[in-house]
């Protein structure tokens, strides 16, 4: 088999053919799915390795003291031999990975050949095509969470335990100095945990980051910004703990912690940071320091680690191995989200150049992954992964006879609903506002005074089972639109629903199944811009094409203001899943066809995506959607180049097509209209008349498909088959 080794005296990396361990009794041989290459610890043994013996003594003088007292001990020339020996000899590196058991040895009952597990340990989680590891350092992965989330489990151990050791209570303010890849769990962490955090570290992409997995304000710890920050969450009382998760030979992290801290507050140690505690500070507070022991109780512990001799939970309810199971279960019901951080992933048989990348700073990374070759499941299927584009099958109900006004119900008044829908819906004739469903009563009410409902209620069953009510808008937030759709879908409703359709295949498929069941297929998704007065000109000035055509598609989204809800990625979706059907959707309607393939790539540090959609004929859309462009530059832009001619979109306030004659509009003097009038009347008259919904279901279903698809491929890291697209 093949395992990473470095010689510690002349720093070289190499991937060697090694025997296969045997498998021992009290653990399990595991196959390699992912490892996680730790770019704290892992990189400074790389980089020690490759300093002078002065370089390396001056960064360990724990090892020199030793050798000194080996040389009084056994004298020069055998501690010499003893030293050169160790030092010019292959050490493993690794120590967080997830795999499948290939063999359980004697006394192991809680796994069997074939189950995923999550391994931990610096000897036994190796990056290696197989390790041996003992009971206490595996756990099995909880259903539905992916091998490479599982990969993060020894890391989030290690940031988890010292969580632990800080003891935050719910309303708590917390300071993560150091965001690299522990620093950031520990944001979220805490973030579940009801704490309000504030994160420091000098690198901008990072800070951008944190506060995008929950934490509340990040900065340059050299800047006024994080004291700000602190001062207003805190007024001016200080933090309840700190979280030294930073490294280098610094002390500016300890005596900012002792700055930040409240009175008797908590600073834990997590990261091998320089300790030179500024005494008078420290003692002036009284200060609680604490460190934190890697993965938690158990660690260092042989008869814990190798003899699988447990700690009764009695005593210590959190173990080492209890911790990476805890981890694991918060990755898998969404609390904790490892997919952002994951910079790069590298085949097992690159790790040597992808070592050095890092090394040298070619490669910037939060985490970066092994890929192993051969493996069932996610490791296989990463070649060529696939996202289903469900066929629709209906027995239609028989068409409802036209009905004037069209009575009309909307579950969530917030801000879109309030500015693009209901402005439109409330001066047009033949409308009546019936009913509006939210969950407090006082935004009901103001919904219910500003735009004439007739009446506002908390109760969406009495809605739903209303029978004059002839069609139900659902605007809420996106974790709940598939499942608030099911429902209106079922009970006969004709149905509007702001986009996205759904965050997950499942919650699409049970969309489709309402539609089989109840056969209702009277739906639409808020996809506006296809009905976009100035776009739908320029398209029919283009004309139609032969040949297969080249879209580019510029979104120049911004940032997100803290707090916003589109930042709960664990319970919302990715910024990309929420708003990127609008653009995939606009795309397809251009080029008159659904996608057949997608490709998503994205740098490290931030959401920003590069998106290419393939169409049956051969045309390609590419979908570039940003977050960190100026705000002044305009939002969306678009070109569409086929048959020697070309069509531009400038942020639906201009547009112009070029071919045998040349047209420009004009440009508009009010504000851009991105075609929610036109699309709310099109919905309209088919609730009235009972005639074709003005999208049809499938091109709904493939559009949401396809946008699913986005996080699935930025997962395997290759493109994405849609199975079924027409």
């Amino acid at each position: 088999m093949k395992q990473v080794v470095q010689n510690y005296k002349s720093g070289e990396l190499a991937v060697l053919d090694v025997p296969v361990p045997g498998c021992k009794p009290g653990g399990v041989l595991v196959r390699s799915a992912y490892s996680l290459i730790s770019t704290g610890t892992e990189l400074m043994k790389v980089s020690e390795a490759g300093m002078s013996m002065l370089g390396k003594a001056r960064s360990r003088p724990d090892q020199v003291a030793k050798v000194m007292q080996s040389v009084a001990t056994n004298g020069v020339p055998a501690t010499y031999r003893k030293v050169m020996g160790k030092l010019d000899s292959y050490t493993p590196l690794g120590y967080s990975l997830c795999g499948v058991v290939e063999q359980v040895g004697a006394g192991i009952d809680d796994v069997k050949a074939g189950d995923l597990v999550a391994c931990a340990g610096n000897e036994h989680a190796l990056h290696a095509e197989l390790n041996w590891v003992p009971k206490n350092l595996y756990t099995p992965v909880p259903d539905g969470l992916a091998p490479r989330h599982a990969a993060f489990g020894t890391v989030g151990s290690i940031a988890l335990q010292g969580v632990r050791r800080g003891e935050p209570q719910l309303g708590d303010v917390a300071l993560v100095i150091g965001l690299g890849l522990i620093g950031q769990l520990v944001v979220q962490l805490l973030a579940a945990s009801g704490v309000r955090v504030v994160g420091a570290d000098p690198d901008p992409a990072r800070c951008e980051l944190a506060e995008r997995l929950g934490a509340a304000a990040c900065g340059d710890p050299a800047s006024a910004a994080v004291e700000t920050a602190v001062a207003e969450l805190t007024g001016g009382l200080g933090v309840d703990q700190v979280y030294l998760a930073a490294g280098g030979g610094s002390n500016q992290p300890v005596e900012l912690a002792a700055e930040l801290s409240r009175d008797r507050g908590r600073v834990v140690d997590i990261g091998k940071c320089r300790l030179d505690l500024p005494w008078n500070a420290y003692y002036e507070k009284e200060l609680d320091v604490r460190f934190s022991r890697s993965y938690g109780p158990g660690r260092y512990d042989p008869e814990y680690e190798l003899e699988g001799r447990d700690y009764p939970i009695g005593y210590v309810r959190w173990t080492e191995r209890r911790n990476l199971a805890c981890f694991l279960d918060l990755a898998a019901r969404g609390s904790v989200d490892v997919e952002p951080l994951i910079s790069h992933v590298a085949d097992f048989d690159d790790a040597v150049e992808t070592y050095r990348s890092l090394k040298d700073g070619d490669l910037k990374a939060v985490a970066v992954l092994f890929r192993y070759p051969g493996q069932a499941g996610e490791a296989q299927e990463a070649a060529a992964p696939a996202v289903t584009v469900p066929a629709v099958n209906v027995q239609r109900s028989p068409a409802r006879a036209a009905r004037t006004p069209v009575r009309l119900a909307f579950v969530g008044a917030g801000n879109y609903a309030t500015s693009m829908l209901l402005p439109h819906l409330a001066r047009r004739d033949g409308v009546e506002l019936s009913t509006v469903v939210t969950t407090t009563a006082l935004s009901g009410a103001n919904a219910q005074r500003k735009f004439g409902f007739a009446r506002a209620t908390t109760d969406l069953d009495a809605v739903l089972g209303d029978k004059s009510v002839d069609a139900v808008f659902v605007v809420t937030r996106h974790s709940s639109h598939a499942e608030l759709t099911r429902k209106a879908l079922l009970a006969g409703k004709t149905v509007f629903v702001e986009k996205p359709l759904a965050l997950t295949e499942d919650e699409l498929a049970g969309v489709l199944a309402a539609v089989e069941e109840s056969g209702n297929d009277r739906l639409q998704v808020g996809f506006n811009r296809r009905f976009a007065p100035l776009l739908r000109e320029a398209r029919q000035r283009f004309g139609a094409r032969t040949g297969p055509a080249s879209l580019r598609y510029l979104v120049n989204a911004g940032r997100l203001d803290h707090g916003s809800w589109y930042l709960r990625q664990g319970t919302e979706g990715s910024r990309f899943t929420g708003e990127g059907g609008h653009f995939i959707d606009t795309a397809s309607w251009l080029l008159g066809a659904d996608p057949v393939s997608v490709y998503a790539i994205a740098p490290s540090g931030n959401e920003d995506l590069q998106v290419v959609l393939r169409y049956p004929d051969g045309s390609t859309a590419t979908i570039s959607y940003v977050t960190t462009g100026p705000s002044g530059f305009p939002k969306e832009t678009l070109d569409l180049v086929a048959d020697g001619k070309a069509l531009r979109l400038d942020d639906f306030v201009r547009a112009s097509v070029y071919g045998r004659k040349r047209w420009v509009s004009s440009r508009l003097p009010k504000a851009r209209d991105k075609g929610q009038n036109a699309e709310l009347a099109a919905f309209v008259k088919a609730v009235r008349t009972g005639g074709p919904m003005p999208v049809p279901l499938q091109s709904l279903v493939a559009t949401t498909a396809a946008t699913l698809a986005v996080q699935t491929g930025l997962a395997a890291g290759a493109p994405v088959t849609l199975a079924g697209a027409r």
